[in-house]
């Protein structure tokens, strides 16, 4: 809602909503953050020593949370928050040292390091039982839940990986607490907490329902992306966008740390929608590259516009009052997290559009490492990383069969691929202002996908979200 004097954030709570096209096609497997095509790349890649991946598959093996001798220390309980026995370190450790040794065998074909993932998830799902603590708990469900399922998900069909117990895991643990929180918030008004908290929920729920091949549990993430009523659905995150494109990412006038946590997290969601034919990368004129382009260039040290807005705080019954953030908060252009190599690959390579201060970001954090790699403490761990390695991708070419998702026609009127063939981008590229391209966009838009591959001989057709309406508002 726009008013004179700024951004007057709306206050009412919904309940998510089912979209009736939760019956859609199967989902698929591997299909998180990797897909099997990302993962022969990666091999590939690397075998023939191109230089980027080796560079990121360097970054990896050097990694003590990669190595096969890792043992898990599973709880029965986790505790995150003020005035609580924390232990939640000892989870985000085992769930990285799992992702990671799992990544690892995929590029490398060396089993050790699938049966150290394997071990160390089925410890966890056999033994952990509840998430406890303050507020915090809920960040901590829906961190480590989706990248538990992440680790999960690279070693599904490893013969002594317990899947049912992984798959009851994420449901009974993980995903209550995401999804209530993105129902209830806490029992706070729904803007009383900053986008990071949305989407980190958003991401464990995403994650579950495609782990666990839950589709209405998949469509109630996306809707809750493009309408929710909470700060971290995509129109809350950014809610204004400026003639040259840049999107204003609202958390940017809390502080850096947290701003470039919602992109990566955003980012995160986007890219396993993606991988499941469905793009939110592109949704609302691709809204989130603005955003994204928005905070890179923020973090470079350039200088980006901020409207003053006002969020209502507290608790629903209880104590109540606001917030007002009046501008950018200080940066430092050396801050940097493992974020910014997949966000800029999906634009300039899949989808061939300019998107220079990404790419800039994305060179200055490469080659990007991973948990651990960021510092001791919890927000080193709140990505996976090593993007350079996952996420680095040859330019499409026009005509190019499309693994990936047709997007769906937005508000700009994009076009879809037909028969399975991308022939334009769906959205149109951001301006960039007055900074000259780098290079590597194609001011062209074509696009093309290196996405997940035949099936049977052919495309697989994934599923194309028709939507009843495109609501412009939030609810």
């Amino acid at each position: 809602m726009l008013k004179a004097t700024g951004i007057g954030i709306g206050t009412g709570a919904t309940a998510l909503a089912t979209p009736a096209d939760a019956a859609g096609a199967p989902l698929v497997h591997p299909g998180l953050l990797h897909t099997r095509a990302d993962l022969d790349r990666m091999a590939a890649k690397v075998k023939a020593g191109a230089r980027q991946y080796t560079a990121g598959f360097a970054e990896l093996t050097a990694n003590r949370h990669a190595q096969s001798g890792w043992r898990a220390n599973p709880q029965a309980v986790v505790y995150r928050g003020s005035g609580t026995p924390e232990n939640y370190a000892t989870l985000y450790n085992d769930i990285h040292a799992a992702y990671q040794n799992a990544l690892r065998h995929h590029v490398s074909g060396e089993e050790a390091y699938a049966d150290t993932a394997v071990a160390i998830l089925n410890a966890w799902s056999g033994k952990l039982t509840r998430l406890e603590g303050s507020a915090d708990r809920f960040l901590a469900a829906g961190l480590y839940g989706y990248q538990f399922a992440n680790a999960a998900e690279l070693v599904r069909d490893h013969g002594n990986f317990d899947l049912e117990r992984a798959r009851e895991l994420l449901l009974n643990v993980f995903h209550p607490l995401s999804d209530s929180f993105l129902s209830h918030h806490n029992n706070a008004v729904v803007t009383n907490y900053w986008p990071n908290w949305d989407l980190a929920a958003l991401a464990c729920v995403l994650a579950t329902g495609i782990f666990c091949d839950e589709r209405a549990v998949v469509d109630r993430a996306v809707e809750y992306f493009e309408h929710g009523a909470g700060m971290g659905s995509v129109k809350h995150a950014i809610p204004v966008v400026h003639e040259d494109g840049l999107g204003e990412w609202v958390e940017a006038g809390r502080d850096q740390g947290h701003a470039l946590l919602g992109v990566g997290l955003m980012g995160t969601v986007c890219e396993m929608a993606w991988n499941q034919g469905i793009d939110l990368y592109g949704y609302d004129d691709s809204r989130f590259l603005k955003g994204a382009q928005y905070v890179a260039r923020w973090s470079l040290g350039g200088d980006v516009p901020y409207t003053a807005n006002t969020r209502k705080k507290g608790a629903i019954g209880g104590w109540s009052g606001s917030e007002t953030a009046s501008d950018v908060a200080v940066v430092d252009p050396g801050m940097t997290r493992p974020i910014w190599a997949m966000i800029a690959n999906h634009y300039t390579k899949r989808r061939g559009l300019p998107a220079s201060y990404l790419t800039r970001a994305a060179a200055k954090a490469a080659p990007e490492g991973g948990g651990g790699d960021y510092g001791p403490n919890s927000g080193g761990f709140d990505q996976l990383g090593f993007g350079t390695l996952a996420f680095t991708r040859d330019r499409g070419r026009v005509g190019e069969p499309v693994g990936g998702p047709s997007p769906s026609p937005g508000p700009s009127g994009g076009s879809r691929g037909v028969g399975g063939v991308r022939t334009q981008a769906s959205a149109s590229p951001a301006r960039e202002g007055d900074l000259a391209a780098t290079g590597t966009g194609d001011a062209a838009g074509w696009a093309a996908a290196a996405g997940i591959g035949a099936v049977a001989g052919g495309l697989l057709l994934l599923r194309r979200r028709d939507r009843v309406s495109r609501r412009e508002g939030v609810e």
